[in-house]
């Protein structure tokens, strides 16, 4: 039988599509291109090992200050991404997250489709080896199940095509309920043969932990993802908050507890709170995109947080943030947290904002539109002195998923419980009661600009109703299909209101 050479084209439209391939005999060195191996036209998938090294190399994806953590944060109540004069204009792909006015156009949207589908598709391929085990077809199901679960989140359909499928045939597309029960399989049969692991700063390989914080999070949310209507009500059943519950448990019998300092868990020194990270890129995104122009190290002087926001927290919250030691050590001017008020070099003097010539102090107030470069007030949780991995799952948002779930559950005495111990490891003052507005709020103060705020909200019913949205409209809970997705793959319908 003739064995052939052809290309998948990776970067066209994620899988939301058709995949372009070509039958040659030629060497292609096309960069945007997998080079696959065929029989009789008929696909053969790749090296295992090579296809589940690039898999965890897309996790760096999640990095990035925008797609995937834009779709996630600036869309919540939680950042606002200011046009400072020409600064962060970008043709308004900023503020239309903002103010929920995006379209089936927008390049956020269109590009974290196509990165999240393509990375299912990869590894599908993986499942379709002959020849990989059954540990890297275990890792491959958590990955795929990774992906999957935001394109069901963000946009509440999944197309999936099988790597078996001819060129001509479209991808199937999975309704969310179907997506949901997808996920959940891959994940329950990959659970016993996914590895055992403590916490570690470095934990960047799928574990019995991660399965068991991603089920934990699906079954938090079911109630949304198996919804007639996206945008709710929603009605949680206490059978699955039981489940979050087990999934929590169990994440703690590996070994997970809380940090006693809460910026010591960023930290490359901190492990004790790391399920899972990605060990390709950095977490510098998160200072460059927030830090001023005239700070150590120079930022974008991008995105800040709103007075709102910042008022949730008591003053005495450790979260809240540590100012800056300006002791002549580098980046000894940045400070932990929340950054407001007066700002300091690394020697402790004034800082300059060179645009202005005024002393930088940030401010409580920020336009979305023709902010001065001193409006906003920023946050650092990964310091750049300090930074470790950036860290994509970790064991108090675990808690919190099981304090939220023992509320909804009905056991508001135990979720007291479980939200005083991590106050109590964060040296904040206990409270004295909790119901939902309370859980809601007690979320944010503990896993603000994480990147998952978009998804929380919409659990809570409040994604609507933020401040800042000038489309409030329901349907925005759900992100649109690309227009250039809807053209490839005609078994994709628009979601409804766009």
């Amino acid at each position: 039988m003739k064995t052939n050479k052809y290309i998948v084209r990776t970067l066209i439209v994620g899988l939301g599509l058709t995949t372009i391939t070509s039958c040659t005999d030629l060497v292609n060195n096309e960069k945007d291109s997998i080079v696959r191996q065929s029989e009789g036209g008929t696909p053969v998938a790749g090296d295992p090992v090579g296809l589940l090294e690039s898999a965890y190399k897309d996790l760096g994806f999640y990095t990035d200050q925008a797609n995937a953590y834009a779709l996630g944060m600036h869309t919540s109540a939680e950042m606002i991404p200011p046009t400072r004069g020409v600064d962060w204009g970008d043709n308004g792909v900023w503020r239309t997250l903002d103010q929920h006015t995006w379209d089936a156009t927008h390049q956020q949207v269109r590009d974290t489709w196509n990165s999240l589908n393509s990375r299912v598709f990869k590894t599908t391929e993986i499942l379709a080896s002959t020849t990989a085990t059954a540990a890297q077809k275990a890792e491959a199901k958590f990955l795929r199940a990774f992906s999957m679960f935001h394109v069901m989140d963000f946009y509440g359909q999944v197309p999936f095509r099988e790597f078996s499928q001819g060129v001509d045939d479209l991808p199937r597309v999975m309704t969310r309920s179907e997506a949901f029960d997808f996920i959940v399989k891959d994940l329950e049969e990959a659970l016993p043969v996914l590895a055992k692991m403590g916490p570690s700063a470095t934990n960047g390989v799928a574990n019995k932990a991660a399965a068991n914080f991603l089920l934990a999070k699906l079954y938090l949310n079911k109630a949304v993802y198996k919804s007639s209507n996206p945008a709710g009500p929603y009605t949680f059943d206490k059978a699955d908050m039981d489940k979050v519950i087990t999934y929590v448990n169990a994440i703690t019998a590996d070994g997970y507890k809380l940090d006693t300092d809460y910026f010591n868990a960023f930290s490359k020194d901190g492990n004790s709170e790391t399920i899972f990270v990605s060990l390709e890129g950095t977490p510098q995104n998160r200072w460059f995109m927030t830090l001023h122009y005239n700070q150590n190290p120079s930022g974008w002087n991008g995105f800040t947080t709103l007075a709102d926001f910042y008022d949730k927290f008591e003053k005495d919250d450790p979260r809240i943030g540590k100012p800056a030691k300006g002791d002549g050590t580098e980046f000894s001017g940045i400070g932990y947290g929340f950054l407001i008020g007066k700002q300091i070099d690394d020697k402790g003097k004034d800082l300059v904002d060179t645009r202005t010539q005024k002393v930088l102090s940030f401010t409580r107030d920020v336009p979305l539109a023709g902010a001065a470069t001193d409006k906003g007030i920023r946050a650092i949780k990964y310091h750049p002195a300090t930074a470790g991995k950036y860290i994509l799952m970790r064991y108090a948002e675990a808690l919190m998923m099981k304090a939220e779930a023992q509320l909804r559950g009905g056991d508001a005495a135990g979720a007291l419980v479980t939200v005083n111990s991590i106050r109590t490891a964060r040296k904040a003052k206990a409270l004295t009661s909790i119901n939902t507005d309370g859980m809601f709020d007690e979320i944010g103060r503990e896993l603000y600009w994480e990147g998952g705020k978009r998804t929380v909200e919409v659990r809570y019913g409040k994604f609507t109703t933020g401040v800042g949205a000038d489309n409030k409209e329901a349907y925005t809970v759900l992100f649109p299909i690309p227009a250039i997705a809807l053209v490839s793959n005609p078994n994709l319908k628009q979601n409804q209101g766009y």
